[in-house]
């Protein structure tokens, strides 16, 4: 709670990409109903300034990946960071809270702890997935862990890490039965219509790696003699520029954001894996996850043996078992994406066996977690 006999409370937020743009704003919001008064400031988005969050910096400047990428980008990252770093010891926050973002905000918490500020890591990075001693370094830069996922706190225990499971706030934003015909009348589609939605991705590198094979997989969909209408959410005008200039317009309507509408009115959903493989899940309509990077990532994953899964998307992973088919790298060709696609199409069966798999997981994730987050930040302020 405020309290006039003190200053302010300071809260410093950094967000790397649209996703941790989002988490923020919600958590800002949260924190703000316990310190009215509090001053905010960081790297941000627009949800994180709508929120009242002040922006020294764009989140859309962090917004980098796989490693080749981030090793492109290093010196302008070096650079922002130490900027940043500076800027923060000048200001002093009650506490820094790093929204994912692992390669960026882990050395910028590890540098504040030191000089004696508290830190959040909000968004544990996937230690399930790569190398679960990293939780030990990890603690060494933050002194609290916020984890989205239920197995994640266990891991981090046995390297002595105070790490908090707060469950997923999408799970909360999204309905347990997503409404499909409210979904469809929102966009304009026929209630009728057998529909294919296309998320190609947020980053314009991704963009560019999936979305040729995503274009050509359409037009193989397209032949379908039953007629397939496709929809594909553009994250930023950006993103919209560089599918278009792939052919991504050509047998597909471009929808300005709503992709959260788009997932909830499509039959099934062609997708780059990352959040947007969780959000399919909360919409509970049948996935298709694809995933590419460049040569020299995933030359450096498979040669360090980094990858220490075999289920890469957050359904699969969730669930212990592949739910839900992963097209990756190689195999990622328009023929292999349209097949999968087809055959969610055609099988009702398949689709309804995932409906209580999806739901069940959805239960486990839904619980309020920004106030749980909020909670967990405001425990370490007030120490």
């Amino acid at each position: 709670m405020s309290d006039s006999s003190r200053p302010p409370i300071r809260i410093a937020l950094v967000a790397g990409e649209t996703s941790g743009d989002l988490l923020a704003a919600d958590l800002a919001r949260r924190l703000r109903d316990r310190y009215p008064d509090a001053e905010m400031a960081g790297v941000c988005g627009p949800a994180m300034r709508e929120a009242g969050v002040e922006a020294w910096y764009d989140c859309a400047e962090l917004a980098v990946m796989g490693l080749a990428e981030v090793l492109r980008h290093l010196p302008r990252l070096l650079r922002l960071r130490a900027a940043l770093r500076t800027r923060l010891l000048a200001w002093r926050p009650d506490v820094l809270i790093g929204i994912d973002a692992p390669d960026f905000n882990l050395g910028l918490e590890r540098y504040l702890k030191r000089a004696g500020i508290k830190t959040v890591h909000y968004v544990s990075p996937s230690v399930w997935a790569w190398r679960q001693g990293r939780a030990a370094r990890i603690g060494a830069s933050a002194d609290r862990v916020l984890c989205l996922f239920p197995m994640e706190p266990a891991i981090y225990a046995k390297h002595g890490v105070d790490a908090r499971f707060v469950g997923h706030p999408l799970a909360d934003q999204f309905p347990l039965q997503p409404d499909q015909t409210t979904a469809r009348a929102l966009l304009d589609i026929a209630k009728e219509a057998r529909v294919v939605a296309v998320l190609p991705g947020s980053r314009l590198g991704e963009i560019r790696r999936i979305g040729p094979a995503f274009v050509e997989a359409i037009a193989l969909l397209k032949q379908d003699p039953s007629g397939l209408h496709f929809i594909a959410p553009m994250a930023t005008a950006a993103c919209r520029d560089a599918f278009i200039q792939l052919g991504g317009s050509t047998h597909c309507q471009l929808i300005d954001g709503q992709a959260r509408e788009c997932m909830i009115a499509a039959d099934v959903v062609l997708l780059a894996s990352g959040t947007a493989a969780l959000e399919g899940l909360f919409a509970k309509r049948p996935l298709v996850v694809a995933y590419k990077v460049s040569a020299l990532t995933h030359w450096l994953v498979r040669t360090f043996g980094l990858l220490k899964t075999k289920l890469l998307s957050l359904p699969n992973a969730l669930a212990g078992e592949m739910l839900v088919p992963e097209v990756l790298q190689d195999d990622c060709t328009a023929q292999r994406l349209a097949s999968e696609v087809r055959h969610w199409l055609d099988n009702p069966a398949a689709v309804a066996a995932l409906q209580p798999r999806f739901l069940a997981i959805h239960q486990s994730l839904r619980r309020d977690a920004s106030s749980r987050a909020a909670e967990a930040v405001a425990e370490l302020i007030d120490q």
